[in-house]
């Protein structure tokens, strides 16, 4: 059988990060907390990040406090790959992606991630009876898929991706230790079961004992709750020999191994969804703490809040088949579009997806960059302003940015960062009003060139790129669109400017209203195709714009012929 393989077969990225992790855990943990009993956390002794962050494991906000400087060692529980990502997914994975972003540009950490591929799984064997091919396939194919929508949203990949069937013979290795610590036993049929009773009350940490779940298994379990490291294989179900007989790991003890095989006995952070803490994290913690022989294995947990199609109550998933693929919502909206949906709430809330919530998050885009492009019309000098209350920008700008930190050292509160980034994009509409004329009045150019900057960096630090994205859609058009964009525009402003040197001229109104009109028309029937033009007193300025806007949408304030 072409899963049935030798134990020998190595999987060279795991063996290479395996060896260079190795080789620091005496270092860096030479301090054990092997005093410490029960369920009660303790704070690591290490590099403090300067942010606080909720962790799961006590249930509030601690200190993020790292074992070495400037370096978090993260996991995250990657997907099992037997069908297409879709929203739920998706959401998990930007918010988790903005909270790196954010310890990386913001405190200047470098994030360590490591993600493993679920690619073994009765989800992958039923799927692979039902389109009968071999599981493999089905896995590369879904895998894959993964990693292109993960791109598309523009998620940065981890370090390294791993996969189930590339590492168990570490899996294997790693329940003999949990075995010979005394924390599991294997059943005459061949399945190892993890023994609950062995440590004590120290089973529980994400749940009260009264609501810990049974798992389902054989009479052989010596308790309810034992659960499954390895499985014996079933007639025509994939399989690796191992001291207990032919079968595959369980779904548990994969992310024990490998994030223990790449950073030792102590991870400092751990994400997934917050369906994830109990059983699957409840139990890495339990299987993990059992092969070290330590107290503590993870520091951080960090969960993220379900995404929840609007008016449901359940959460988006494959299961329930209440969900919206990556690939079909990208068709609609834009990736910058989402993370900014994502960003209007904090990671750890539950999240309602409509069109409408949507909306809301591409609106936010639009005001942000309507402003940046006034900005720079007024930087240009073609937005002729009253002068403007240069201090106070400065000032909101100096506002924005402490308040932006602030929230963003509290538990990675983008929802609060965001509506101070709009509040100083409000504060310099404000300033941005056009006059007729105002020949002589001075000009402050260098304020709003600092609040663009601003605006774009804190926006790229949570992987939203206007640059990038106004540049592709530029290069998707005909290379001439442009210039004819512009030429058009420059015989239309040519037109108005010398209807409206005669507007006093009574002799002239019959033609002049007109043109007017002709020209309003024109600027209206434009909007549609991607190109808006605004009028700025006698002179105009045009771009192109990222979507289609309706024609219903146009800004009626912009009419000239009146």
């Amino acid at each position: 059988m072409l899963w049935g393989h030798s134990l020998r077969t190595v999987s060279g990225k795991a063996n290479v990060l395996c060896r260079i992790f190795n080789r620091t855990r005496s270092v860096r943990h030479s301090s054990s907390c092997c005093g410490v009993s029960g369920k009660k956390w303790v704070r690591p002794i290490g590099f403090d990040t300067g942010v606080e962050a909720f962790n799961s494991l006590t249930k509030q906000k601690e200190p993020l406090i790292l074992a070495r400087e400037g370096v978090a060692t993260w996991y995250s529980c990657g997907p099992t790959v037997y069908d297409h990502a879709h929203l739920g997914h998706a959401c998990s994975y930007v918010r988790f992606d903005i909270l790196q972003r954010v310890l990386s540009r913001l405190f200047g950490i470098t994030v360590i991630h490591a993600m493993v591929i679920t690619d073994i799984d009765d989800k992958i064997i039923k799927r692979s009876w039902e389109e009968n091919v071999s599981p493999t396939v089905i896995a590369r194919m879904y895998e894959e898929e993964f990693k292109r929508d993960m791109l598309s949203l523009k998620v940065i990949p981890p370090a390294v991706y791993l996969r189930v069937t590339e590492n168990v013979h570490h899996i294997i290795a790693f329940i003999e230790g949990i075995i010979k610590n005394g924390h599991a036993y294997a059943t005459k049929e061949g399945d190892v079961y993890f023994d609950i009773q062995s440590i004590g009350d120290r089973y529980g940490k994400f749940v009260k004992a009264a609501d810990l779940q049974e798992e389902s298994g054989t009479s052989y379990k010596r308790d309810s709750r034992d659960f499954a490291l390895w499985k014996h294989s079933k007639p025509q179900e994939p399989f690796w020999d191992s001291p207990w007989g032919r079968g595959r790991p369980g779904w548990h003890i994969e992310c024990s191994t490998i994030a223990s095989c790449l950073f030792g006995s102590q991870l400092d952070i751990h994400s997934g969804g917050i369906d994830l803490a109990f059983p699957h994290h409840e139990n890495e913690i339990a299987q993990s703490e059992a092969f070290h022989q330590c107290d503590q294995w993870a520091h951080y947990f960090f969960h993220s809040g379900h995404l929840h199609l609007k008016g449901s109550a359940e959460k988006m998933s494959k299961s329930l088949k209440n969900y919206i693929t990556i690939k079909d919502f990208l068709q609609t909206y834009t990736a910058n579009e989402f993370r900014m949906f994502c960003l209007l709430t904090k990671y750890r809330s539950a999240i309602d997806y409509s069109d409408r919530s949507m909306v809301a998050a591409r609106t936010s885009l639009g005001t942000i960059n309507t402003f940046i492009h006034d900005a720079q019309a007024y930087m240009k000098g073609q937005l002729k302003c009253s002068p403007v209350q240069e201090a106070v920008l400065w000032d909101k700008l100096a506002e924005t940015k402490s308040s932006v930190l602030k929230s963003l050292a509290d538990d990675f509160d983008t929802h609060s960062a965001i509506s101070a980034v709009m509040n100083l994009v409000y504060h310099g509409n404000c300033q941005l009003q056009p006059v007729s004329s105002c020949d002589g009045a001075a000009r402050s150019p260098a304020v709003f060139g600092a609040m663009v900057s601003y605006i774009r960096d804190v926006l790229d630090i949570f992987g939203i790129d206007l640059l990038h994205s106004k540049q592709e859609n530029v290069q998707s058009s005909d290379e001439n669109l442009q210039g004819i964009v512009e030429q058009l525009t420059h015989f239309r402003s040519e037109v108005r400017s010398l209807a409206l040197a005669h507007r006093k001229d009574a002799a002239t109104a019959s033609l002049r209203t007109p043109l007017l009109k002709a020209c309003d028309t024109l600027r209206n029937d434009l909007a549609p195709l991607g190109v808006t033009i605004k009028d700025r007193g006698a002179t105009s300025t045009w771009e192109m714009t990222e979507r289609k806007q309706s024609r219903s949408g146009h800004d009626e304030s912009q009419d000239t012929s009146s």
